[in-house]
């Protein structure tokens, strides 16, 4: 038991950095502006979710999957760069009818349609915001090293990193459902001004994940 406890503080020291909760808050606050609260619970809901099933095949699956199709490390960051540097890009520069709501006028009545709620819970709040390249290297290299440095048995390895995969989940499902009390107080045009600067973080984070990912590149093939 003390061992499990060591490895789950272990777990989350590392992780909780990586996953920054917080940055996941805001960016689900400038995208779920036009949501209901119910759409809003759900989305945060399915985003924990998400989230636990990332880590828990990372861990389990991510270095076999990656080798199987040939993906490296640097290959992982910059594609992740790009999808996040994307992103933020989209946040930035909205398209002018994304939170327009149409009308059909029907002889005297008008029936207002208001579009399909999307869904961002996979993408981009549980990956690459939540999840993200850095957190899937990094459960990916302890999934293949931790036999040469830990002394643990196996089911405690597992069992430990089912429960911090859990635990982050939940510390995420807090933060995302208390984002409607923070979209109460901020308001709709406050929630525009965060979409932007989120938009312009996304794109630095982006570039920087490219840059890392670069650079890594570079040193394992020239180190090869």
């Amino acid at each position: 038991m003390l061992q499990m406890l060591h490895l789950i503080g272990l777990g989350l020291v590392l992780l909780i950095p990586l996953t920054n909760p917080l940055t996941s808050v805001a960016l689900f606050l400038s995208l779920s502006g036009d949501m209901s609260r119910e759409e809003r619970n759900s989305q945060a809901m399915m985003s924990s979710f998400y989230v636990f099933l990332i880590l828990i095949i990372s861990f389990f699956c991510g270095e076999v999957v990656m080798k199987l199709f040939g993906i490296s490390i640097p290959g992982l960051r910059i594609a992740g760069g790009l999808i996040v540097a994307y992103l933020g890009f989209r946040m930035l520069f909205p398209p002018p009818s994304a939170h327009k709501i149409l009308e059909h006028k029907e002889g005297e009545g008008a029936k207002v349609i208001k579009p399909a709620t999307q869904n961002i819970a996979f993408v981009p709040i549980a990956m690459p915001s939540t999840a993200g390249p850095g957190t899937i290297a990094m459960v990916i290299s302890a999934a293949s090293t931790w036999h040469q440095v830990l002394d643990y048995s196996e089911w405690v390895v597992y069992s430990s990193v089912i429960a911090t995969s859990l635990i982050l989940a939940l510390i995420l499902w807090i933060s995302l459902r208390s984002s409607g009390m923070i979209m109460q107080r901020v308001g709709r045009s406050g929630i525009e001004a965060i979409s932007r600067v989120m938009g312009f973080l996304l794109v630095c984070m982006g570039i920087q994940f490219i840059i890392n990912g670069v650079f890594e590149l570079i040193k394992t093939y020239s180190g090869a």
